[in-house]
């Protein structure tokens, strides 16, 4: 079959697309590229063309073939100057989608994106080179190259501003942001997110790029342990991305349950993931909450707030083994827990000194002495007060002495 399909010519014609869509994969992608080097460059051969890059896309891609997307998108430059430069912007970011969903190809992409910069500022293809340098700045973040990436999005930032092209530069800012924030410079992500919201607010902003406003707006929040605004933030996000069926949700919906464990709130946890239960992504969240230890690992989110929580837990876990006792052996906490002695005895030391209970270490018997919560002495409130109001009446009179005296 496929020696037949050698010998035949496939003409760019709907006929030849119906052709290829029956056909086996190997077979189709070889009749999809025999209707691209079809000469004929009619309108009707300009469409069925375009048809078949969208399906030998489609093709290549479940073959997990990237080096021939590449290939492909180089072969396509003559086609280009046939058609309008929006469908060329159309397929060029079709063709890097489909390049990266196929696993481990992040170095292909950038690649691919540094040739397809330097053809469109050959080309002076200037709204397509945008689009593609901020592609490029994503992934150079992503393989945290990260000195590349910020000299990248600062030089594209100040041209798109220029440009005044809105839709464009918030996605720059929040690339900025995004970068700030790994770079740990806080002040200056937070002024990228506050220039992506300017701009944002001047616009129409679809769904998923409010939500990933939010998203980043709660991920600053919860740095600065404002966890109950970051929660607000990662809530919103969740409701945009969940009505978009974007994955994106089950990383929010993870964050809002950090942000209840870390305000001491865990009691909620429960009530939150129940209240999603009837929602359609509910399979996404529970295959997420499966793989939940390894995304605690791999997460850079939770991996910063990580020791912070570690400490929090740790802290609750030892205020409810302490709390039925007067006088308890440090050993036997230790026990009760699962952890070592002396490192045991540092944790309560320091809740000690922070007041996180009242009590004293006996080191020489190896003790914990817990005292009775010292109840507030209700004169001390009562004399502030008296005080207060002794300056309020003191005041008044020197307003009316004054007044007198004029």
């Amino acid at each position: 079959m496929s020696q037949t399909h050698t010998m035949v010519s496939f003409p760019a014609t709907t006929e030849t697309i119906s052709v290829a869509l029956e056909a086996n994969s190997s077979e189709a992608i070889q009749i999809l590229y025999q209707v691209l080097e079809d000469p004929s460059s009619s309108p009707e051969a300009l469409r069925v063309k375009e048809q078949a890059i969208t399906n030998l896309c489609e093709r290549l891609t479940e073959e997990k073939r990237g080096e021939d997307l590449r290939t492909l998108l180089t072969k396509l430059r003559p086609f280009f100057s046939l058609i309008p430069k929006a469908k060329t912007a159309k397929i060029v970011r079709g063709i890097i989608d489909a390049l990266a969903k196929i696993p481990g190809t992040t170095h292909l992409q950038i690649t691919l994106c540094k040739e397809m910069v330097a053809w469109t500022r050959a080309e002076k293809r200037t709204f397509l080179r945008q689009r593609v340098e901020a592609r490029l700045a994503a992934l150079l973040m992503e393989n945290k190259e990260y000195v590349e990436a910020l000299a990248l999005l600062t030089t594209l930032v100040k041209e798109v501003r220029r440009l005044d092209d809105k839709l464009l530069l918030v996605d720059i800012d929040l690339l900025e942001s995004k970068l700030h924030f790994s770079l740990r410079n806080l002040p200056k992500a937070k002024a990228a997110l506050t220039a992506a919201r300017t701009a944002a607010n001047a616009i129409y902003v679809p769904p998923a790029q409010q939500g990933t406003i939010d998203l980043q707006s709660g991920i600053l929040h919860a740095e600065e342990k404002d966890y109950k605004t970051g929660y607000s933030y990662f809530f919103e996000a969740f409701e945009s991305f969940n009505a978009l069926g974007d994955s994106r949700a089950v990383f929010s919906l993870k964050y809002m349950l950090l942000c209840k464990i870390m305000v001491s709130q865990a009691d909620d946890v429960a009530g939150i993931i129940s209240s999603k239960a009837g929602l359609q992504s509910l399979k996404l969240f529970e295959n997420a909450l499966r793989d939940y230890k390894a995304q605690l690992e791999d997460d850079p989110i939770v991996h910063r707030h990580l020791s912070s929580l570690y400490d929090t837990l740790l802290e609750q876990n030892l205020c409810r083994l302490i709390e039925p006792f007067s006088r308890v052996e440090i050993a036997h906490i230790a026990e009760l827990i699962g952890l070592p002695v002396d490192h045991v005895e540092k944790k309560l030391s320091q809740m000690i000194l922070d007041k996180k209970f009242a009590g004293t270490l006996d080191q020489g018997a190896g003790c914990l002495i817990i005292f009775e919560d010292p109840k507030a002495d209700a004169i001390y409130s009562a004399t502030l007060d008296t005080i207060a109001n002794m300056e309020k009446v003191v005041d008044s009179l020197y307003v009316r002495s004054a007044k007198i005296m004029a």
